[in-house]
């Protein structure tokens, strides 16, 4: 049973109102906005990780070895962003740089002992956090909800 949306509303004219409330973007964006601030909140009483932290902490956790350029493409994120949170991820220790190979302009990003103890807390919290957002959902939602995610990334090359 699929149910077309019906078709978007028209001012007396003619003309489509765009109602935000349910603009699909819109909705996105602020649930990740919230999601993502309550995240940094977290961390950052905890660990002094902002959002931009927190995430590089979490693709180099997944993904050692890759260069700033490659988290700020994995994760979608601003590559200046990415260079800033680096940098005082190098500071703190938790993070180390290597070159790579013979290429001295190419460096090599990896966790450190004390990023990886870092990551070691900060990954079930994030996990546990994602159980709660998506509790009012059933096992089957869930899954639906997934797979949606996935097929939307898809057409971004996520």
């Amino acid at each position: 049973m699929n149910a077309t949306p019906p078709p978007p509303a028209a001012d007396d004219d003619g003309a489509a109102i765009l109602d935000l409330e349910r603009f699909i973007p819109y909705q996105l964006s602020v649930l990740s906005n919230v999601v993502s601030q309550e995240i940094a909140e977290a961390y950052g009483d905890r660990f002094g990780l902002a959002i931009t932290e927190w995430r590089i902490l979490a693709v180099l956790g997944r993904f050692p070895g890759m260069s700033a350029v490659g988290v700020a493409e994995r994760s979608a994120m601003d590559k200046v962003a990415v260079s800033r949170a680096v940098a005082r991820l190098l500071e703190r220790g938790l993070l180390h740089r290597e070159t790579h190979g013979d290429d001295r302009r190419r460096s090599v990003l990896e966790l450190s002992d004390a990023g990886r103890e870092v990551y070691s807390e900060v990954a079930p919290l994030a996990l546990s956090y994602e159980r709660e957002l998506l509790a009012p959902l059933s096992d089957e939602e869930r899954v639906q909800f997934s797979r949606m995610l996935d097929r939307l990334g898809e057409r971004y090359g996520l």
